[in-house]
């Protein structure tokens, strides 16, 4: 495939106003996953923290919605639409700032075929949407600093750094990178107090989380400091279903692109002679060698590399403009990028069709085939089926008012921060119902704080309990040393193209004798 090298820009505007649509599309008709709608109450619940992330998703959500104003999904993914769409154009300018605008056009190509970028934060509303923008802002000024060594850009760069941070605590490897950079490739710098005025601007940034964490036990670097770690028994199963996570999240055809232009490097002694490229590889790698470091003892998300393996992508479009240097004014797309954006697009359509019709079974195990567990493993579920349940349980709520079996003044409660904010989003809220966690701040997450906002949980007081197949807490199980009866009320079917997909149990809970402990006691 050929395009002229003057309708670059053109094609880029395409490419920009194509992708937007798309996920603006997407962003209306796909339901809310957990992670996603569990941010939502970083906004109906502001702070200067959260439990387990920085603010400033919260604060994006307020933005975008007009401050929960409108407060359907797709107002509150708007900022992820609209931030990849501008990342996508931050790509294109670091490129071209590497070395052309045929790099940045190839790197602008390879960003939008990622799934990461693409889908976990062009559509879903997550922590990595402002991490995404704010990385990309500041890597932009710390290449344009080391080019043209004015100091503007260095504080821009730790502003947006900064900020970066106060979207999810992995945006410090930025600096990581930089002063890595520093030490092997620019010790000069070391004499330049922009340097550190610049690092001192990250860290004012990060300040609000600093307090809010000194107010609260440091609970946020204590929750994350346990999921990571240099010690414990040797999992290579782990490190596999990393690597096979990355090769999903990052596109495989990416990924591998991605690993052939590292063995490049490893093979040409002069493939990083230049700085943007050194710059570059040492923003991206310490994040990437320190996960998989950990993986060998622990579980790791494959999105948490992510970030790293989109500024790889702007390396390997490098090497591509390497190999297809414009010729006769055509600039060529290569076929593996080609490949690349084809693959994005079966994955879409694949992926929407599963969610709305699931017509690859999922849930294969027998216990799947039970009523309580019913589509257990068909992790799909997380987006459907949430919609369908409040005009359910709004029957059944009513039914159970008018026959003096419930209050309309009663709470519901949930066991963990999923399904919590799932049920609170799409049933509790909208019916004016408050939702309660009901364990300690370890498995409710924000909810512990929720809680408090909402009087807390009162003895004596009935509350309902919905649990769901695909995710099921047995009641009995976690609830009986706290109510006095529990009472099994209905079962909602949840159908997805005429067929069962799960089932949602109603319960009362009669009569709270015992408020479970929390840290904050």
């Amino acid at each position: 495939m050929k395009i002229k090298q003057q309708n670059i820009n053109k094609s880029l505007l395409i490419l920009l106003s194509l992708s937007f649509f798309v996920r603006a599309v997407l962003a209306m008709i796909i339901e809310f996953g957990n992670d996603e709608v569990y941010y939502w109450t970083y906004a109906m619940y502001p702070d200067w923290s959260h439990f387990d992330h920085p603010p400033m998703v919260g604060w994006l959500i307020q933005l975008f919605s007009c401050n929960l104003l409108f407060d359907s999904e797709f107002f509150l993914r708007l900022s992820s639409v609209v931030f990849m769409t501008i990342n996508t154009y931050l790509v294109f300018l670091i490129g071209k700032q590497v070395k052309n605008e045929q790099t940045g056009f190839y790197a602008a190509l390879l960003y939008t075929a990622s799934i990461y970028a693409f889908v976990i934060t062009g559509i879903f509303i997550l922590p990595d949407t402002p991490l995404s923008i704010f990385t990309l802002l500041a890597v932009l000024q710390f290449v344009k600093y080391f080019q043209y060594d004015k100091n503007k850009h260095l504080l821009l760069a730790g502003l947006f750094t900064g900020l970066a941070m106060l979207s999810k605590y992995s945006g410090v490897f930025v600096w990581v990178g930089v002063g890595l950079y520093v030490i092997i490739y620019a010790r000069k710098e070391f004499k330049n107090p922009f340097l550190y005025l610049s690092a001192l601007i990250s860290v004012v940034c990060m300040l609000p989380v600093l307090i809010w964490n000194l107010n609260n036990d440091f609970i946020s670097f204590t929750f994350h400091g346990g999921r990571v770690g240099f010690f414990g028994d040797f999992h290579p199963e782990y490190f596999l279903t990393e690597i096979i996570g990355e090769l999903g999240y990052n596109n495989p055809v990416n990924y591998v692109l991605i690993i052939i232009s590292l063995v490049a490097l490893i093979k040409g002694k002069n493939f990083i002679a230049d700085m943007p490229k050194r710059l570059i590889l040492c923003l991206s790698l310490p994040l990437i060698l320190l996960f998989w470091f950990f993986s060998l003892t622990r579980e790791i998300l494959p999105h948490w590399t992510a970030p790293s393996f989109v500024l790889l992508l702007i390396f390997v479009a490098a090497q591509l403009a390497d190999k297809y240097e414009v010729k006769d004014e055509n600039v060529i797309i290569p076929k593996s990028i080609v490949a690349s954006l084809s693959v994005l697009m079966i994955t879409l359509i694949l992926g929407v069709t599963e969610i709305k019709t699931g017509f690859i079974p999922l849930n294969f195990s027998e216990r799947s085939k039970t009523v309580q567990r019913y589509g257990e493993g068909d992790f799909t579920l997380d987006m459907y089926g949430w919609r369908k349940i409040k005009p359910e349980f709004q029957e059944i709520r009513r039914d159970a008012i008018e026959n003096n079996l419930m209050k309309e003044s009663d709470g519901m409660i949930a066991l963990k921060w999923y399904p919590l904010a799932n049920l609170d989003y799409y049933v509790a809220y909208p019916l004016g119902i408050d939702m309660y966690g009901f364990r300690d701040p370890a498995e409710i997450h924000k909810y512990a704080w929720i809680n408090k906002e909402r009087g807390d949980l009162k003895l004596g007081e009935d509350y309902w309990f919905l649990t769901e197949s695909f995710d099921y807490y047995e009641p009995n199980k976690y609830l009986k040393p706290y109510f006095n009866e529990i009472i099994p009320i209905d079962t909602i079917n949840i159908e997805r193209c005429g067929k069962t997909a799960k089932y949602v149990f109603v319960y009362k809970l009669d009569d709270l004798k015992k408020i479970p402990r929390t840290w904050f006691e």
